[in-house]
């Protein structure tokens, strides 16, 4: 079964008296633990469609199901322990919060879930901080950190609450060349370790080539689907 399910969804939007469509009935099928590129021009619809996948935003029509459940018929509680619980956001912007530490920063996904002790959402704070080989600035705040060094507390950050799906909105954008590769290089080993589903909007043609699977869309519609051998 497939662990994410999209069936002719559609996403429109009102400007004026004009109605803009955003997405035109796209279908995805997606199985757990592939990495994934959504590529196209700008305007094609790929951050709206990470953002119907995540539960940000409603589809106008259509069906999306997770591990065969229809995310539509969910009530509000059960669509927020979606997000809280199966979903992880990594946004090019970073978004992290300035006037919390690293640390902090990493542990705010199991402080908004209230199960765990301080000392438990340390210690796991810290060991994910170590996987991504960011641990020795734990204590510092965002300012004090390089663009590179931001976006892998992010990726700690959306992966400390152990996710199926990891939605990265252009993670690499903010990045140079050296940086761009090094984050690639670590989410692919994460995806490999832990069988996460990555799901990427993107531009960057090393994401494109890293991905087994890429989703081409052009006017709202996917209009190929390439994969690849590993």
């Amino acid at each position: 079964m497939a662990i994410l399910s999209l069936s002719q969804i559609t996403k429109n939007y009102r400007k004026g008296d004009i109605e803009v469509k955003a997405l035109a009935g796209v279908d995805m099928e997606l199985e757990k633990g592939e990495f994934c590129a959504i590529v196209g021009p700008s305007g094609s619809g790929k951050t709206t469609l990470l953002n119907i996948i995540g539960c940000l935003d409603k589809p106008t029509s259509g069906i999306i199901s997770y591990q065969g459940r229809e995310l539509k018929v969910m009530g509000e509680k059960e669509l927020s322990a979606y997000r809280r619980e199966h979903v992880s956001f990594i946004f090019q912007s970073f978004n992290l919060i300035p006037v919390l530490t690293v640390v902090e920063n990493v542990e705010l996904p199991l402080s908004i879930d209230g199960s765990f002790s301080k000392a438990a959402m340390r210690k796991k704070a810290l060991e994910i901080l170590d996987a991504v080989g960011i641990a020795d600035k734990a204590d510092r705040y965002p300012r004090e950190l390089s663009g590179g060094q931001e976006q892998r507390v992010a990726i700690a950050r959306a992966l400390i609450k152990e996710p199926s799906v990891v939605l990265a909105d252009e993670p690499t954008a903010n990045l140079d060349s050296h940086n761009a590769e090094e984050i690639i290089r670590l989410m692919k080993l994460m995806n490999q370790k832990s069988n996460t589903t990555f799901i990427f909007s993107t531009h960057d043609k090393m994401i494109m080539e890293e991905a087994l699977r890429v989703f081409h869309l052009h006017d709202g519609l996917i209009v190929k689907d390439e994969r690849k051998q590993k």
